[in-house]
Order: structure tokens, then C-alpha cells, then sequence
């Protein structure tokens, strides 16, 4: 157990709680005994980076993951420079925040594109750039795959598999992937992939949420409680474990229902449900 009581391994992502703000979010975990978090870059940069770090690294808490780089599939050479220049700017943060890992979500189609597999290719480009980078600052790429429904606008990685084709271009200390439930529970590969990329000691990160329906409208903010959807969740962690991983797992939720209420009596529930359902 952690400091007051909060399951060792669980780490609280800032959208879980996105009504909190930075020094709410430290004093939450603080008080309910969590002792990791996943940031996002908005906000830490709107609090500060060096601040956020401060903060942070002052109350004892450890930074699972910074989200997120990415979006690397832009058709022409000044929008690949461009993401270029954002996600080592991302890895300088990372760097300062000493997060574990800083995911990538890869990017969609470029207007008018309707080739998959050459969007895919172009993510190598950036990240033969970006590697060595982020080597250089100490800080682990993660390479996340995102549901298919994603595909056109956010990410053309839809499946692990696939995540890991990118991955195993290079050392698998400096870039792997992460493992979404919400993302990937439906993949008839998954435990396969989890296995291979455990295998290689690329899991950098395992999150998790529950799949709800119908799914509103958008359907970004459409992830739900643990336990509330069709997810097996203690599966999916259980399936991480067995191939080796032994890192946190991260609660990101998206869902203005939570967002609506008290943060803390959230974060309760959070640990609640944690428990109940994935631990």
C-alpha cells in the first residue's frame, strides 16, 4: 500500500480530475495517499514547468507519464518540422518533470488523405529525429495506439501490433508503448502483443478506463468510471503483468460527468473502483 493507503501502483491522470488545478491535484493525491500522477502539457505549462516540477518533486509524488507528444503525419516537410520542433520542446519538459515516460499519439490522415499506410510511414521520419533526442535527455518514448474510430483525425495507430512496428525500429530503452484498456480491449491480438512487446521490455505505460455506451456525441469525452463498462479490466492488467510489466497503471478518464463533481470525492471513487475492478 502506498503512503495513506491508496494502492501501490495506482497513478491518477490530471484529466481524471481536470477541475483541479496543479497544487489541488498535489494536495488531493497527498491527502489520498496516491504517489504517482500523469500530466498533461497545457496545464503544467500554463502553471510552469519548472513550477510544476518544483511542486511535484516537493510533496514526494512521482510523474507516470507526460501526455503528450506526437502528431507526426503531416504530408509536407514544413508540418513535419514543425511537429519536430513541438515534440522536442515535449522532451525537454518531460525531461524537467522526470516522468517516466512521454506518450505519443501520432497523428490522423493529412486533409484530403485517404492512404493509412503511407500516413503510418510517415511517422518514422519525425521519430528518426526524435529518438536520438530524446535519448540525449534521458527521457523514454511511448507510442500509443488509439481505438480505430480515431484513425482519420488523431492517430493512425490503431492496434498495439502496429505501435510496436514503429517501436522495434529502435532501442527498446528509448522508445516502446503504451498500453491503453480503453484503446485496445477490443483487439483479438492483444494478449499476444502484450506478450511481445513485454517480452522486449517495451511496455512503458499501461491506462485505464471503461468502455461505455452510447458513446456521446464526439466521442473523446466518452470514457467511463472503471467498472461502469464491458472492459475487463483486472484481465487487462493481469495480461500486462504476466508479460512482464511491473510499472504504474494510470486511471486516465475523459468524462464531464466527473469533471462536474468534487475532485476529491472523485479521486475516492477512483480508488474505489481501482481496487474493485483492477487491482
Amino acid at each position: 500500500m502506498s503512503r495513506a493507503g491508496a494502492p501501490d501502483r495506482l497513478s491518477l491522470n490530471q484529466e481524471t480530475v481536470r477541475q483541479w488545478s496543479l497544487p489541488e491535484l498535489v494536495a488531493g493525491c497527498a491527502e489520498a495517499g496516491v504517489g504517482t500522477v500523469g500530466l498533461w502539457r497545457d496545464p503544467v505549462r500554463r502553471f510552469g514547468v519548472r513550477e510544476t516540477a518544483k511542486l511535484v518533486a516537493g510533496s514526494g509524488l512521482r510523474v507516470s507519464s507526460l501526455c503528450r507528444g506526437g502528431f507526426f503525419t503531416a504530408a509536407d516537410r514544413a508540418g513535419r518540422a514543425v511537429a519536430l520542433d513541438d515534440n522536442r520542446r515535449a522532451v525537454e519538459e518531460a525531461a524537467e518533470l522526470g516522468a517516466d515516460a512521454l506518450v505519443l499519439v501520432s497523428g490522423g490522415l493529412a486533409e484530403g488523405e485517404r492512404d493509412l499506410a503511407e500516413a503510418r510511414r510517415r511517422i518514422t521520419g519525425v521519430l528518426d529525429e526524435l529518438v536520438p533526442w530524446a535519448a540525449g535527455h534521458g527521457v523514454r518514448l511511448g507510442i500509443e495506439p488509439l481505438h480505430p474510430m480515431f484513425a482519420a483525425d488523431r492517430c493512425v495507430v490503431s492496434t498495439l501490433g502496429q505501435a510496436l512496428d514503429i517501436a522495434e525500429r529502435y532501442p527498446a530503452r528509448q522508445v516502446g508503448v503504451v498500453a491503453d484498456a480503453y484503446h485496445v480491449w477490443w483487439d483479438e491480438r492483444l494478449e499476444a502483443d502484450l506478450r511481445r512487446a513485454g517480452g522486449a521490455g517495451r511496455i512503458v505505460s499501461v491506462q485505464v478506463a471503461d468502455w461505455v455506451t452510447p458513446l456521446p456525441e464526439g466521442v473523446l469525452l466518452g470514457r467511463g468510471q472503471l467498472g461502469d463498462g464491458c472492459v475487463d479490466l483486472r484481465g487487462f492488467r493481469e495480461t500486462a503483468d504476466a508479460a512482464g510489466y511491473r510499472g504504474p497503471v494510470e486511471v486516465e478518464i475523459f468524462h464531464p460527468g466527473l469533471w462536474a463533481r468534487d475532485g476529491a470525492e472523485v479521486l475516492r471513487e477512483v480508488i474505489d473502483r481501482y481496487r474493485e475492478h483492477v487491482e
